[in-house]
Formats: C-alpha cells, sequence, structure tokens
C-alpha cells in the first residue's frame, strides 16, 4: 500500500540555508534507497513536503521528521492511500519558491507526474501545494513559537475541605473548573460523577435498565447540587450534565431540576445544564420543548462533546445554545493536526457568529491550549489544569511561561 503524507512547517532560527541545502541532498539519497518520493517546497521560511512511497517507510521517515529540530511547528496536513504512484523518480527535490514564477512551480510539480496516474489541479495533493505557491500572506498560519515553554503552578482553591457525601449512593461527584488561564479566572465547575470509589461510574450504569439510567442522571443531579453546596460553589456556575433522553423519559425533570436548585441555595442563571451531542435524541419535539422550559427558567444550555455525532449543527440551530463544549478527540494534538485545526477554527467562527461561549475540553498538553488559545478560545477545561478529585475542589495549575 502506498502512503501519501503532506505538511507543513516552519524554519527554525538556526538553520541557515546552507544547511537546508545539505539535508537536500541527503535525503535524496535515502529516499531513494528506500523508493520514497519527497517533494519540498520552501519559501525562505515555511516548508511544505509531500512524501510518497511505501506506508512503512513512509511512516518511519515521517517520525523522523517530526522529530528535527531545524524547523517548528510542525503541523500534518493530508495522509492518503492510494494503489498507483502520484509522483515517479523516488528521491528528494526542492523547489524555491523564490526562484519561479507560480504557474512555473505548478508546471515542475506537474512534470513529475506518473504517467499511469495523471495529476489533474482538481487533485488534492495538487491543490495543496497550489495554496501553499499562491497564498502570499502565511502569517494567517497558527504557529507556537519555536522555543515557547510552559510551566504549571498548583494553587490550592479555598475551601479545602471535603463535601459531604450522601450515604448509600454507588456513586459521588467531582468538581472539575472551567477557567481562562490567561487571565487566572474561574468561569464555572462542572458536576463530573464518579463511582463511590472515586473510578468511573460505567460499571454501575451498565447495571441498570434503560429507564433506570434515565431516572438516576435526573435524581443525581440533587446529590451534585446538595455537594456544591457543601463546597462553598455559590459564586461560581454551575455545569450539569444531563442526558438527552433524560429530559424526555422524566416529564417533571425541568421541576425536579428547579426546586434542586432553589433548595440548595443556587439561582437557575447559575446553572448550566449540559446536553452531549453523541447522544441520539429520538423524540425530538419533546426534547427541543423540555429544553425551552429550562431556558425559560433562566437555565443556560450548552451542547458537550460538539463535534463527535452527527447532530451538533442541527441543535445549534434547534435549541440556541449558550455554550459549546469541543469534544475532546478533536483537540488532541490539534497544534499539528491540519484537518483537526480546520474543524476547530470552523467552529470557533460559527459560535463567534452566534455569540456562543467556546469551552476547549478535555486539554492534556500544553502545546493543544496555545495552539486553541492563538485560534481565540478563552475557556479551558481538562487536567493539565485540574483533575477530578471526588468530593473535593482540585488544586488549579495556572500557567507561567518558563
Amino acid at each position: 500500500m502506498l502512503t501519501t503524507i503532506i505538511y507543513r512547517s516552519h524554519i527554525g532560527k538556526n538553520t541557515s540555508e546552507p544547511e537546508v541545502k545539505k539535508f537536500i541532498e541527503k535525503a535524496n539519497l535515502r529516499n531513494n534507497h528506500v523508493e520514497v518520493t519527497g517533494i519540498l517546497l520552501f519559501d525562505g521560511e515555511h516548508f511544505l513536503q509531500l512524501l510518497e512511497g511505501p506506508e512503512e517507510e513512509v511512516d518511519k521517515l515521517y517520525r523522523t521528521i517530526c522529530e528535527d529540530k531545524r524547523h517548528f511547528s510542525l503541523t500534518e496536513l493530508l495522509r492518503d492511500y492510494s494503489v498507483e504512484r502520484h509522483f515517479g523518480h523516488s528521491g528528494m527535490e526542492l523547489f524555491d519558491l523564490r526562484n519561479y514564477e507560480k504557474a512555473a512551480v505548478l508546471d515542475a510539480v506537474l512534470a513529475r507526474a506518473t504517467s499511469t496516474f495523471k495529476l489533474t489541479y482538481d487533485d488534492r495533493t495538487l491543490q495543496f501545494i497550489k495554496t501553499f505557491v499562491e497564498c502570499e500572506n502565511k502569517d494567517s498560519y497558527l504557529e507556537l513559537a519555536e522555543s515557547e515553554s510552559w510551566q504549571f503552578e498548583p494553587i490550592e482553591v479555598a475551601p479545602t475541605q471535603e463535601a459531604n457525601a450522601v450515604k448509600d449512593l454507588p456513586y459521588t461527584f467531582g468538581f472539575q473548573p472551567i477557567i481562562n488561564p490567561s487571565s487566572r479566572k474561574v468561569y464555572s465547575y462542572e458536576a463530573k460523577m464518579r463511582a463511590a470509589d472515586g473510578q468511573s461510574p460505567l460499571k454501575f450504569f451498565a447495571s441498570l435498565d434503560r429507564d433506570e439510567i434515565y431516572h438516576v442522571d435526573l435524581s443525581s443531579k440533587q446529590t451534585a447540587l446538595c455537594m456544591a453546596k457543601s463546597l462553598q460553589l455559590h459564586h461560581y456556575s454551575l455545569v450539569l450534565k444531563l442526558l438527552p433522553m433524560t429530559l424526555v423519559k422524566n416529564p417533571d425533570a425541568v421541576t425536579f431540576l428547579l426546586n434542586a436548585i432553589k433548595e440548595n441555595g443556587f439561582v437557575p442563571q447559575q446553572i448550566v445544564i449540559s446536553i452531549s451531542e453523541d447522544s441520539v435524541v429520538h423524540e425530538n419535539e419533546t426534547f427541543t420543548a423540555e429544553v425551552m422550559k429550562l431556558k425559560r427558567a433562566g437555565i443556560r444550555i450548552a451542547i458537550d462533546n460538539f463535534g463527535a455525532g452527527m447532530a451538533g449543527l442541527l441543535l445549534l440551530t434547534r435549541i440556541q445554545p449558550e455554550l459549546v463544549m469541543i469534544d475532546s478527540d478533536l483537540l488532541q494534538n490539534v497544534h499539528k493536526n491540519g484537518p483537526k485545526q480546520a474543524i476547530n477554527q470552523s467552529i470557533i467562527k460559527i459560535c463567534s457568529s452566534l455569540e456562543i461561549q467556546v469551552i476547549a475540553s478535555g486539554i492534556t498538553q500544553a502545546e493543544e491550549w496555545s495552539w486553541l488559545r492563538l485560534a481565540g478560545v478563552k475557556a479551558f477545561q481538562g487536567d493539565l489544569f485540574a483533575t477530578v478529585v471526588p468530593r473535593k475542589l482540585p488544586a488549579i495549575h495556572w500557567p507561567i511561561k518558563s
């Protein structure tokens, strides 16, 4: 199986152009030996490289390239497969854009096309090359600084006492903050269910039948609010996650929630009900009507796991949420994944147009946070900043540039 990888990167400040020519010569010999084709475009500041050849050899070469310190902000744009080569002549060829007219570069690349697979201008691989050649404003690239480094300073959040646990329940809650790391502001706390021993509650839910799941999902919010009260979270917003069908299967769900909110000293305007996009909702009209009841009561709505399912964009139009929590899988390694970057930038742009706050959840790497911050996200959640600690408020790790 033949693999094609296209990536973009930025030349390091200590990498000279003679050095670039030297590693091109070495790459040419190496690629010839393993039957890998390399086409490298360089504009004096950025690289765009296409690698094509046997999957194992291309993967091995790409891993080596990712570790090369002579460039930075490496972003994989495409990884594809084919039964025939797009380009012939194994080896490495450099196209220095400063020495070509734009059209001449594309003609030169087309001249490398194999005789059995003729490239056309609507081919994806060529489109990446064409876009790179014609893009005059590469300041639009979101790139992390070459030597950017962060440390995270843990600061305990008062109070540190343990929340009152409700007896004889097989579950408990931890409260993970949603923060603005740059301004050191806590926006809210999300109640995250855990088993009584602090582990995942999946085993407990697996023991329930479907209707029981929706009953427990709703009744557990009383527990979450009671624990939030004992942790003195009345000055913050609280995010409570509900399965969409919980609102459908429990006709008095909204009344139950409003009573629980009042009993524990909170007001509806403090509460955000988070609905997961990847949970299928069959009774669309009933679900939408229940969401509207929540909104009329002053409760805000968030779409969780946005981008993980098939209903996200439709939900934006149907329930008009105040917040969107992007699915963590879409955020993992976003700083070096072109398709994820494009999708996240689209989500951010759509939400900005609709005045919806975007929350980047599940963040575990400083580079993910740095890239998303450049993309315009302000609200973050994840183990990089604070883990989930059952019955307690976790320490928040604030970033410090080192």
